[in-house]
């Protein structure tokens, strides 16, 4: 459902101090016609003492009621594009704007007060001396007392916490204090959503379940979302679009599907996916590695010429194992079997001392020692990177 204070674009007042187009007033350019657009072009960020930018020529685009992740490891840049956005950084040059308006740059900071921005983090920052109830209303100052309350209820309901209003913050678990988080974020109506590492601090069972609420919440009010994220599984399960930062900037974006199978680069590979990269050669559409000849794709526009070394693509799901017979060459060792339930997982070092992993849901378990070949699934194609 909508929030019924849900206010339409033309209602939307611009913060004081904050005049669209009007250079030095606290935003700058023409006001966007599409309000929960958010939007880096060309950013640059960095920390005093550090020679080396946070992030750099950091671009993207964040359409109306989209959810986009930003994916990558620490250090990457992901949570200083997260505070460039919420305006707790400034940038050195690039534009960034929010709702359409010009909120950082070069010669405009406006403060993060006044970018009606939703923030959640992976600690919950709530205030432990008040209730539910408080908590969520402490977002909503300037606002008349009625109102105010009215607004509890609703969103309260929407996050699955109607009935805690009067409950502190230390009676709840940490999956319902993240709740009454999104709550107290989405409660003031803001242009944009902000989700920092929000699942984190969770178990893996409520941080499944939070995940699937979240994506619920935000299909439910039509918030602009932004999370960032070093789980690949929160991201692809979550995401319209997923980001995939390298060093500093996104090195790819696009559906979970898109980036999943045809990744650009055998950086964004291993972070969209457990996988192992060995090397090969190309010869003909296919690639000669030490586990096997395996045919192959690729995904990006260059060239692949015979005779080039590779990277082949080795992703644990897309693996098979069966036993090996006294003619195969390429064979590996089965060194460890971890059961799952739903699938066993087979670590086998290839002759050259490599250690793959695979996979398997077949009935038939192979003992650890045995000698295997190794092929894909259907015998599908590998992916292949020019090295």
């Amino acid at each position: 459902m909508k929030m019924p204070w849900r206010k339409k674009q033309s209602d939307i007042s611009v913060p004081p101090g904050v005049i669209p187009g009007v250079a030095g007033s606290g935003a700058a350019g023409v006001a966007s016609t599409e309000a929960g657009v958010i939007e880096l072009q060309g950013v640059e960020c960095s920390y005093p003492g550090s020679d080396v930018p946070a992030i750099s020529e950091f671009n993207l685009l964040v359409k109306p009621g989209e959810f986009v992740s930003i994916l990558g490891r620490s250090g990457a840049g992901k949570t200083t594009a997260l505070r460039v956005v919420a305006g707790f950084e400034q940038v050195s040059s690039g534009y960034v704007r929010v709702g359409g308006q010009l909120v950082g740059s070069s010669f405009v900071h406006v403060p993060p007060d006044q970018r009606r921005i939703g923030l959640v983090f992976q600690d919950y920052a709530l205030f432990p001396h008040l209730t539910v109830a408080k908590n969520v209303e402490f977002g909503l100052k300037g606002l008349p007392a009625e109102e105010r309350r009215e607004r509890i209820a609703p969103v309260l309901n929407m996050v699955g916490m109607s009935g805690y209003e009067s409950r502190y913050v230390h009676e709840l678990s940490g999956g319902q204090q993240q709740r009454v988080a999104i709550a107290r974020a989405l409660a003031p109506d803001p242009v944009a959503l902000l989700l920092d590492e929000p699942f984190s601090n969770l178990d893996r069972q409520l941080r499944a379940a939070l995940r699937r609420d979240i994506k619920r919440i935000v299909r439910e009010t039509g918030a602009t979302t932004l999370l960032v994220t070093h789980d690949r599984e929160e991201a692809l399960a979550t995401s319209d679009r997923v980001a995939v930062m390298g060093r500093n900037s996104i090195e790819q974006i696009g559906t979970p599907e898109e980036v999943y199978r045809n990744p650009v680069s055998a950086a964004v590979a291993k972070l969209i996916g457990p996988c192992e990269l060995i090397p090969g050669i190309f010869r003909g559409g296919v690639v000669v590695t030490e586990a096997g000849v395996f045919p192959t794709r690729v995904t990006t526009d260059i060239h692949m010429a015979d005779g080039q070394q590779a990277l082949a693509l080795m992703r644990t799901s897309e693996l098979e194992i069966e036993l090996a017979g006294e003619d195969d060459q390429r064979t590996a060792t089965v060194e460890l079997t971890e059961f799952e339930g739903e699938f066993t997982e087979y670590s086998i070092r290839l002759d050259s001392g490599t250690l793959l992993r695979v996979r398997r849901r077949a009935a038939d378990p192979i003992d650890v020692g045995s000698r295997v070949k190794v092929h894909t699934r259907d015998d599908s194609k590998v992916i292949v990177f020019p090295v």
